[in-house]
């Protein structure tokens, strides 16, 4: 379509919302910040209330602000789908997904997904954002991602899960590490070694508090990051091991420089992969290419791991 369905107004006040100020929005949108400014300044006046705090530096959302903005983004979702139905009926296998992704899988399956999506289906557009599993789903309910690919999602009645698979709660080490001598491992054997170990910002470190926080009473023998990279490359020194799942480490496992250790012991539960929509939104056609192509690949991805 050449011009947006969604009110002028409602496309201001989420584009300020964005970027903080009239300012940034006008030059984001290649329009004049007093237009902007006038149909924030109207649209306030129709409604009886504020919709953004002036301040010095910038503009912050209301309470009406934020519901505004709530509605501006799903009538933005609605019409992407709109239009991606109108185009499948014409019979064209044309739309636009937006994805939202672990950082783990950026250098693992992603890559390979979106090459053999391009190939396969050159006019279909992909956006994908990197996020955590908690701000995946915000944006999955918010209507800003069509799909999410995350780990351990939770039963809840407005999330559908379309696939899942089970990873093995487990460590990777160097080929070196002494713990590499056995197929798998038990929790009181790694607790003797150093551990490389994600910050509580990521999920698999609320995972491991829960359950086995019994691990990480000694300071000193834990390197603490966000950065799941860090974490595997202090494991690939060979004196750090690292609790994560075989598909965080799919790509060094597979080259040989990290080897995955199940944990044994009883109780030790298993961590989900899954894909998931919106429950209260039907998925498109063009939804469900993208999402059996991404199950594809992340199977594959599996199957490459544990054929080492």
């Amino acid at each position: 379509m050449r011009g947006s369905l969604v009110p002028a107004s409602l496309r201001y006040v989420d584009q300020v919302a964005r970027s903080g100020s009239i300012q940034k929005a006008a030059k984001e949108l290649n329009v004049a910040a007093s237009a902007i400014d006038r149909q924030i300044l109207l649209l306030e006046g129709d409604l009886g209330v504020e919709l953004f705090e002036r301040m010095p530096r910038g503009m912050r959302l209301t309470a009406a602000g934020d519901s505004l903005v709530a509605l501006a983004r799903r009538w933005k979702s609605d019409e992407r789908k709109t239009a991606s139905d109108i185009r499948q009926l014409q019979g064209v296998q044309q739309g636009h997904v937006r994805l939202a992704a672990m950082d783990s899988h950026a250098n693992g399956f992603l890559p390979q997904f979106i090459e053999k999506l391009a190939s396969s289906h050159p006019r279909i557009s992909l956006e994908v954002d990197v996020a955590s599993p908690d701000d995946a789903l915000l944006s999955l309910l918010a209507g800003e991602v069509d799909i999410i690919a995350a780990f351990n999602l939770s039963p809840r009645r407005d999330v559908h899960v379309l696939w899942s698979a089970e990873l093995p709660f487990g460590c990777v080490v160097a080929p070196g590490h002494e713990l590499a001598r056995g197929a798998t491992t038990s929790l009181q054997e790694a607790v003797h070694f150093p551990i490389a170990l994600q910050s509580k910002a990521l999920l698999i470190r609320r995972y491991l508090d829960a359950r086995y926080g019994w691990l990480f009473t000694d300071p000193q023998k834990a390197v603490v990051t966000n950065s799941l990279q860090l974490v595997k490359q202090l494991a690939r020194s060979g004196r750090y091991i690292a609790f994560t799942s075989e598909l965080d480490a799919a790509p060094e496992i597979i080259e040989g420089s990290l080897v995955f250790l199940p944990v044994r012991d009883k109780g030790a539960e298993p961590q989900t992969v899954g894909l998931a929509i919106d429950a209260r939104k039907p998925l498109s056609r063009i939804g469900r290419i993208v999402a059996d192509l991404l199950k594809g690949e992340i199977e594959n991805s599996l199957r490459k791991v544990r054929g080492q």
